[in-house]
C-alpha cells in the first residue's frame, strides 16, 4: 500500500516538475470556483495595523489600502486577525482593546471607532468574505507591556499555565473552555462575520526544557481519562465542539474553520493514517489537537494546513502533504495555506507558482490562503504581479457549501443594455425575487459572450464582474462587436441561480431583447 503511495506521489510531483519547468511562461487554466484569500496578522503590527501608527483615521486608510490591492489581485477573502491575546479589535467584548491597535492595552482608539465593524464593512463593500481569525490561548507575550486591570490574566490568575514566559489559558478547567466559547458567541451574535477562524495555536508547540504543568488540573478534571494526553485532546475536542455547536445554534451561515500546523500525524509505527513526512512536533501529537477528527465529526466547515514547505523539502514536501491533505478532508473544504513570505528568505520564485498549479491539477483543492497580506501587497520576489498577469487574471467565485446551504436563490430580472454618453455598454438589472428559504440575491455575476457564441456559464474566463451592485458598466466591451451579457445571482453562501437573464447587443450596439 505504502510502496503505490510513493508511486502516485513521484509521477504526481514529477509531471508537476515537468510542466512547470516547460509552461513557466504559458497562462494557467482560469477557475471559475477558487477560494482565494490573505491573512491580514495584527499581531506584532505584522500587516495592520502601521507599528506606532495610533490614529484611527490612519488606520483606517492603511486598511482600506490592503483591501484595494487584494481586490486588485482578484481575491475573495480575508482572513483577519481580531483577538491577539486574550484582547480585541472590537468594541463589543469583555476583553481589553489590543496594544497592538492603541499602543497601550485596554486604551481606547483615538478618534473612538469600532475596528471590527469598519473593517466587515469595507470588506463587504468589495464583496469580500471577512473572516475573524482568533488566537485561542495566549493570554500574555514573553515581552507583553503593562497588562490591563481586567484582562483575564489578571483576574483570572488561577486559569493560566505559564509555559516559555508566556501565560496560556488552561484548555483543561471547564471554566476556561466555556469563557472562549463565549467570546466567540459574542463576535457571531454582535458582528456580520462570514466566519471564525483559528490557527494552529492549541496547546504550545514543545520547547526543550520546559514543562507544561497542568498536572493538577489532569487529577481534577480527567472524568475518566487515565492518559493525560488523551485527555488535552479530549479538552481541545471539547472546545472545537462547543464552539461549533454555538455557532450553528445562533447564526448557521457563518463558516468555522481551522489552520493547523500542516502535519496532523507523521506516518509509522504509531500511527498507520498519518502523511509520509518527518515532522519533528506535528498538531496531534505534540499541539494535542485532532484536526482530522474534527473534520470527519463535521465540527468545523473546512481546513486550512499551513504547509509552509517547498515541494523538495527532505522531511515534509509539500506535495506529499497536500496530497494527504486530499484524501482525509471528508467531503469539506480543502484551503492550502501558502507560506509565500518565505520568497523574502530566498524561496525560488517559482515554487508558489508550482504549489498553485499542483493544488489545482493534482489535488483540486478549493484554493489557497497566503500568509501573510503583506508579503502580496509589497509584491515579494514580484508574487503578486504573477497572481494578477497569469494565475488570478480572472475573477473566481467562492465555492459553495452544500452541507450549510444547497438551496439556489432566484435568477435576476429585466437585464437591460445600453450605451452611455461614451459608448461604453452599461448593464443594469433587478435582483430576483425570494427564494424558497427566504433568502433574497446577496450578488450578481456577469458573464460576457461573442454574439452567436453559445452561453455555457461554466467558462471561467467569460466572467467579467462579480459583486453587490445591479448595475455594470463594460469599458473593456470593443465597440462594434456583438455580444451576449448574462447575469446570474448568488446568495450568502454562493450558490448560484439555476437560471439567468440576458441581454443581447448587435454590432454597433443596435440593442434587442
Amino acid at each position: 500500500m505504502m510502496t503505490n503511495r510513493f508511486i502516485q506521489i513521484f509521477f504526481l510531483f514529477s509531471i508537476s516538475c515537468f510542466s512547470c519547468d516547460a509552461q513557466n511562461s504559458a497562462l494557467s487554466k482560469p477557475q471559475k470556483y477558487e477560494f482565494r484569500a490573505a491573512w491580514i496578522a495584527t499581531v506584532e503590527n505584522i500587516d495592520w495595523p502601521k507599528r506606532g501608527q495610533y490614529n484611527s483615521e490612519l488606520q483606517k486608510q492603511d486598511f482600506i489600502r490592503i483591501l484595494n490591492e487584494h481586490k486588485k489581485s482578484n481575491l475573495n477573502a480575508v482572513f483577519v486577525q481580531v483577538r491577539d491575546a486574550c484582547d480585541a479589535y472590537y468594541a463589543k467584548s469583555a476583553e481589553p482593546w489590543s496594544e497592538f491597535l492603541t499602543g497601550q492595552q485596554g486604551k481606547f482608539p483615538t478618534p473612538f471607532y469600532d475596528p471590527l465593524n469598519f473593517m466587515i464593512e469595507e470588506a463587504h463593500n468589495r464583496n469580500l468574505e471577512f473572516h475573524a481569525w482568533l488566537n485561542l490561548n495566549r493570554a500574555t507575550f514573553k515581552k507583553s507591556k503593562t497588562l490591563a486591570p481586567d484582562h483575564i490574566s489578571v483576574t483570572k490568575p488561577e486559569w493560566m499555565l505559564v509555559y516559555d514566559g508566556q501565560k496560556l489559558l488552561n484548555f483543561g478547567i471547564p471554566e476556561v473552555r466555556k469563557y472562549i466559547t463565549d467570546v466567540v458567541v459574542q463576535i457571531v451574535k454582535n458582528y456580520d462575520v462570514d466566519g471564525i477562524h483559528f490557527d494552529d495555536y492549541f496547546y504550545p508547540y514543545e520547547v526543550t526544557g520546559e514543562v507544561l504543568k497542568d498536572e493538577e488540573t489532569f487529577k481534577k478534571y480527567n472524568g475518566g481519562i487515565t492518559n493525560i494526553n488523551d485527555w488535552r485532546r479530549s479538552n481541545t475536542d471539547s472546545l472545537i465542539y462547543q464552539i461549533s455547536d454555538a455557532i450553528k445554534k445562533i447564526k448557521p451561515s457563518v463558516k468555522f474553520g481551522i489552520s493547523p500546523f500542516g502535519v496532523w500525524r507523521n506516518f509509522g509505527a504509531k500511527c498507520s493514517d498519518g502523511s509520509c513526512t518527518l515532522a519533528g512536533q506535528t498538531s496531534y501529537d505534540n499541539l494535542y489537537a485532532d484536526t482530522r477528527k474534527w473534520l470527519q465529526q463535521g465540527w468545523i466547515d473546512y481546513i486550512a494546513p499551513q504547509i509552509y514547505f517547498e515541494q523538495t523539502h527532505n522531511k515534509i514536501p509539500y506535495n506529499e502533504l497536500a496530497l494527504w491533505w486530499k484524501d482525509n478532508t471528508f467531503g469539506k473544504h480543502l484551503y492550502i495555506g501558502q507560506g509565500i513570505y518565505k520568497i523574502k528568505a530566498g524561496w525560488s520564485l517559482t515554487e508558489a507558482p508550482k504549489q498553485i498549479r499542483f493544488n489545482r491539477e493534482a489535488i483540486s483543492s478549493q484554493g489557497s490562503i497566503f500568509f501573510s497580506s503583506r508579503s502580496l501587497t509589497e509584491n515579494y520576489g514580484g508574487f503578486q504581479d504573477t497572481l494578477r498577469r497569469n494565475y488570478y487574471r480572472y475573477p473566481a467565485l467562492i465555492p459553495s457549501m452544500p452541507w450549510k446551504d444547497s438551496i439556489p436563490p432566484l435568477a435576476p430580472q429585466k437585464l437591460l443594455v445600453i450605451k452611455n454618453d461614451r459608448g461604453i455598454p452599461v448593464l443594469t438589472w433587478q435582483p430576483g425575487e425570494k427564494a424558497v428559504d427566504d433568502e433574497f440575491n446577496n450578488y450578481f455575476a456577469v458573464y460576457r459572450f461573442e454574439k452567436g457564441e453559445k452561453p455555457d456559464l461554466t467558462k471561467a474566463e467569460k466572467l467579467i464582474y462579480i459583486g453587490k451592485m445591479n448595475t455594470y458598466e463594460d469599458t473593456a466591451a470593443e465597440k462594434y462587436r456583438g455580444y451576449i451579457y448574462c447575469v446570474t445571482s448568488f446568495d450568502r453562501l454562493h450558490n448560484e441561480s439555476e437560471d439567468y437573464a440576458f441581454f443581447t447587443i448587435d454590432y454597433g450596439y443596435e440593442s434587442s431583447k
